[in-house]
């Protein structure tokens, strides 16, 4: 599986020529087909998967989503904010972050969407796989710690946790009465887009970092050598009091990886000759250039890298 270099110009990655609906048909008939075989061999035993009894600040009845009025999802405010980087003022930026013509940054409008506190844990993911009886292709992506961001999950992975969370959150009798009634409204939990992962990391007034200009300091889990526990940075100032938005996990988007400008538009229209997926954040790994809000990501959706994660998001 390939990975973008997320340094590179988008000029420099390769693409594969396949149409966007067959791209679209491709990720779910794999998952599909994993299901399939599963009956085929009589293989119906869910995975064999540990969760705990109690986690702290996380319902177990609700397959560990966090313990508040609606299971950690944040409203981010409908209206404006500004997208990309102007490298004059941060001078880390990559050109992949320009939005030419002329301009190096640009306006975004985006309707309210409710993005989650936390990045999905391995109590969460875990949940899913003995539910669902999903495929668990990297066992690795449950050993770390159950609050800890799980990893090594593709984006085909991602996307079916959130298909699969959304319909658990639905039929459950204990969803919290204000949840249920935005599901009941016609919200649904997917991934976010690009746009809207950078609008809840960098709120409406273009800083750099989720809680200002300045480097992460003690802020966020990077030049490290794994995981840390999901909200254990304290970051009192970062935009909409989300956790980890920098360092820690890359995290899928739902978008595909082109050029700027952003519009969600063409998303399909380009899919076929963008067969890498956005992700953002940067990871445990990176350096300060990396964790930046602005900077971008991609890889092949079936990419498991043990440095990639997720966390999904409630919109319409």
């Amino acid at each position: 599986m390939r990975d973008a270099a997320t340094g590179g110009s988008p000029a420099d990655r390769l693409s594969v020529a396949a149409g966007a609906v067959a791209l679209v048909l491709a990720v779910w008939a794999s998952l599909w087909i994993a299901e399939s075989r599963n009956s085929a061999t009589g293989e119906t035993r869910p995975p064999d998967v540990t969760l705990p009894g109690d986690l702290d600040g996380f319902r177990p009845d609700l397959f560990y989503l966090p313990d508040d009025s609606l299971l950690g999802f944040v409203a981010i405010p409908e209206g404006p904010f500004i997208m990309g980087s102007d490298p004059g003022v941060d001078r880390l930026a990559f050109d992949l972050e320009w939005w030419g013509e002329g301009r190096v940054q640009g306006t975004v409008e985006l309707p309210r969407f409710h993005m989650a506190r936390f990045e999905t844990t391995v109590a969460q993911y875990g949940a899913f796989v003995r539910e669902a009886n999903h495929p668990l292709p990297n066992p690795g992506s449950l050993s770390a710690p159950a609050d800890h961001p799980v990893t090594s999950v593709a984006w085909t992975d991602a996307v079916a946790y959130a298909r699969w969370l959304d319909g658990a959150l639905r039929e459950n009798p204990a969803t919290p009465p204000a949840l249920r009634l935005l599901l009941d409204e016609g919200w649904r939990v997917a991934l976010p887009s690009e746009a809207e992962w950078e609008k809840a990391a960098r709120g409406d007034d273009a800083r750099i970092y989720p809680w200002g200009d300045q480097p992460p300091g003690n802020r966020a889990n990077y030049r490290a050598s794994s995981t840390s526990r999901v909200g254990s940075f304290s970051c009192p100032d970062c935009a909409h009091g989300l956790s980890d938005m920098a360092g820690n996990v890359w995290e899928w988007t739902r978008s595909p990886y082109q050029p700027y400008p952003f519009d969600e538009s063409d998303d399909l229209e380009t899919a076929g000759t963008d067969a890498l997926w956005v992700m953002r954040g940067g990871s445990f790994a990176d350096n300060e250039q990396f964790v930046r809000a602005a900077n971008r990501g991609g890889a092949d959706p079936g990419a498991r890298r043990a440095f990639i994660g997720f966390r999904v998001a409630l919109v319409r």
